[in-house]
């Protein structure tokens, strides 16, 4: 940022914090009706920075203990919100609880947080804030044939005559192969835009990513395209299906301004498929373009699979066929293009079965909450089974099911992976994250059904008139 203003200083990541979360409150906090359900989530949302730092600084100078603190947090901060929005359907009473700031000036800082933290995507040096390779950060060796394939490699370097050893606290963790996914996805560069430690531990002699590299120019404009998306998405659907602007722009400046934001808007797996579920969302009335946008989301992720009984479910009187068809459309091809990318048979059905999670579930390698002593890894499969059988139930329940019930329950199966993510569940927030504010922000939705608003044909139907949306 310095290049595009003069003498520019970056915040410092924790004064961000304690910035940023003051002014949420000042923002969106109800003075007036102060236990009010939107407070409530105010607090949880901003409660959720605390296991995101405490993770953080332990990944970066090696307590470990802090790390496994981080993943606790986020877990329990996580139940609560689970549990909200797995309520949230039978909440009828819903007041319009506007944000303290009015349009002009929502609309004015939401420009602004958007223009520079994209500008910190596009600038910031990878080798600055990823001296050596952080954990879960490190970088794929250059010129290495099929490097990336099956996500980051470290690349390490040793003095002649002695071998690269490096300290117990600072020592890359065992990075597991097998990781479901979109292969291609897999294979942009992680972008790390900030560090919470001053104790970050210095180079290691990895190698060096250019800034002309050109994984990391795509990475780049993937990721700063995705978050306009999901921003863009926010706002639209404010407008288009809550018939109320601000509300939109009140969710979007508020995504902009967790500090989940600053801290790991660098990665294309978190907010590449957020953008697409956003999306979905969004044109939910126009079922085949609703469900490539599903369809996209599983295949960069494959976690959207289990949602399929509950969007298949809310199309079942009207344009179930329209949305199979729009999944079958963008799944065949992300197939194709691995065709197209694959060197032979056997690299493409690897690839198949990355894309799709082909296999058991793993119980070794983990990574995040699972990764902590004393925590068995088989514990993760009945927490597996669960979600399974969570993701299922949404085929029946709720019976009569609007787009109300449609974004709370995305964001619960999308927040509900985490808990058997077994590569850092609970960070990958921005899959629920845009969701859950929608839910939080959202009026009353009970007339938008399938069959109210969805028409027989391939033409939508009008918006329904504002006066429709009931606030009380």
């Amino acid at each position: 940022m310095s290049e595009l203003l003069f003498d520019y200083k970056s915040v410092v990541p924790m004064t961000w914090v304690y910035f940023s979360s003051l002014l949420a409150i000042a923002i969106y906090f109800k003075f007036s009706r102060l236990w009010s359900l939107r407070n409530l989530d105010l607090v949880c949302l901003i409660l959720l920075t605390p296991g995101l730092v405490t993770e953080a600084i332990g990944r970066e100078e090696g307590k470990v203990y802090w790390e496994h603190f981080g993943y606790i947090w986020l877990f329990a901060i996580g139940g609560l919100f689970l549990i909200r929005l797995l309520l949230d359907p039978m909440m009828v009473r819903r007041p319009l609880l506007e944000p303290n700031l009015s349009v002009g000036g929502m609309t004015f800082l939401g420009i602004a947080l958007l223009v520079f933290l994209m500008a910190r995507v596009a600038t910031v040096n990878p080798n600055e804030l990823n001296p050596g390779g952080a954990p879960n950060e490190v970088v794929a060796a250059k010129g290495e044939p099929g490097a990336a394939k099956n996500g980051p490699v470290a690349a390490t370097a040793a003095p002649s005559g002695e071998t690269a050893e490096p300290a117990a606290a600072t020592k890359p963790r065992a990075q597991n192969t097998q990781r479901p996914g979109y292969p291609l996805l897999h294979r942009l560069r992680p972008i790390m835009t900030q560090r919470f430690s001053r104790d970050f531990p210095e180079s290691r002699g990895m190698a060096e990513i250019p800034n002309n590299d050109t994984k990391l120019i795509a990475s780049r404009l993937i990721i700063i395209v995705s978050h306009l998306a999901v921003v863009f998405g926010l706002v639209m659907i404010g407008y288009w299906h809550f018939d109320n602007i601000k509300t939109g722009i009140a969710a979007a400046v508020l995504y902009l301004m967790l500090p989940y934001m600053p801290a790991m808007m660098g990665r294309p797996d978190h907010v590449v498929p957020a953008a697409f579920l956003v999306w979905a969302i969004a044109l939910y009335r126009r079922p085949m373009l609703s469900g490539m946008f599903i369809g996209l989301a599983a295949g960069m992720i494959y976690y959207p699979l289990f949602l399929l009984p509950l969007w298949i479910s809310f199309y079942w009187q009207r344009g179930l066929w329209r949305f199979c068809l729009g999944i079958v459309v963008t799944v065949s091809l992300l197939v194709g293009l691995l065709a197209l990318n694959a060197n032979d048979l056997g690299m493409f059905v690897h690839d198949l079965k990355e894309m799709f999670g082909l296999w058991l579930p793993i119980t070794e390698n983990l990574e995040g909450f699972w990764r902590i002593p004393g925590i068995r890894s088989e514990y993760r499969l009945p927490v597996l089974a669960l979600f399974v059988v969570l993701a299922g139930s949404f085929a029946l329940w709720p019976a009569q099911k609007n787009l109300g019930t449609l974004m709370s329950c995305t964001a619960a199966l999308m927040l509900g992976a985490q808990f058997w993510h077994a590569h850092g569940g609970g960070l990958f927030m921005a899959w629920y994250l845009p969701l859950l504010l929608l839910t939080v922000f959202r009026p009353n939705l009970e007339d938008r059904i399938a069959l109210s608003v969805i028409s027989e044909g391939w033409v939508p139907r009008r918006s329904a008139p504002a006066g429709n949306i009931k606030a009380a």
